[in-house]
């Protein structure tokens, strides 16, 4: 065999080795997608089942039944009112899926809170077997804190849901002033800088030969703190 060949032939087993390394390649592509695809399910329709029928069908496709809330509808007691995700879609195998459960219908009416306090209005709803919801809160000046200032849904409605969803009242905004730079001060300066700004101090004096005797040495809270009007700024003076 002359140099020209053994040319050719080292030509056609490169090619040939190239061949095969790029079936090899894809071959394995195409099994790790059929491996990924295989473990992904079709969500089934949930809705109308019961919960424990709902978990059968899930569980045989290995996916977990998580109960996200319940609510009174027509449907009988603890059947699949809403479910998420939709049925149809691709799931992959171990996911959870979220169903929202029938409490069955209900006939109790909702009792009119707004105006009462909210310990007043969860003692309430308890006695109607509901209990309070989502709590959000305004500031308002001349409202009482914790007074219930609206509900959702309204009195008399029929319960779409046990919880019960309220508006309070946190009172007036209580006033609030930045914490002044008080040390290096004498005693007698700082006192009239808070007495100025009516904010109340505690004392305590510590022995510290390095600082003149009668100076501010430290403040809680630190410089520039935000400090309710009821709060009280401590001092550490110099003996």
């Amino acid at each position: 065999m002359n140099f020209r060949e053994r040319l050719e032939w080292l030509s056609r087993m490169v090619l040939l080795i190239f061949i095969l390394t790029s079936a090899a390649f894809l071959s394995a592509i195409t099994a790790m997608r059929i491996a990924i695809h295989g473990r992904e399910v079709s969500m089934p329709n949930l809705v109308g089942k019961s919960v424990a029928d709902a978990a059968t069908a899930l569980r045989s496709r290995g996916l977990i039944l998580r109960v996200a809330d319940r609510v009174y509808s027509e449907q009988p007691i603890n059947t699949v009112v809403r479910q998420t995700p939709t049925p149809g879609m691709l799931m992959k195998v171990s996911q959870q899926a979220h169903v929202v459960l029938s409490l069955g219908q209900r006939s109790l009416q909702i009792p009119p809170l707004e105006g009462n306090s909210l310990r007043v209005s969860r003692i309430e709803l308890l006695r109607t077997s509901l209990q309070v919801g989502e709590v959000s809160a305004i500031t308002l000046p001349d409202v009482p804190a914790d007074t219930v200032l609206l509900q959702s849904p309204k009195p008399g409605a029929g319960a779409a849901t046990p919880r019960v969803d309220v508006l309070v009242s946190q009172g007036p905004r209580e006033e609030a002033y930045v914490t002044p730079h008080l040390m290096g001060m004498s005693l007698a300066d700082a006192v009239r800088r808070l007495d100025a700004a009516k904010i109340q101090r505690k004392l305590n004096t510590v022995s510290a030969p390095q600082w003149p005797h009668g100076s501010v040495i430290d403040q809680s809270p630190p410089p520039g703190s935000r400090l309710p009007a009821s709060a009280i700024v401590e001092l550490t003076i110099a003996e």
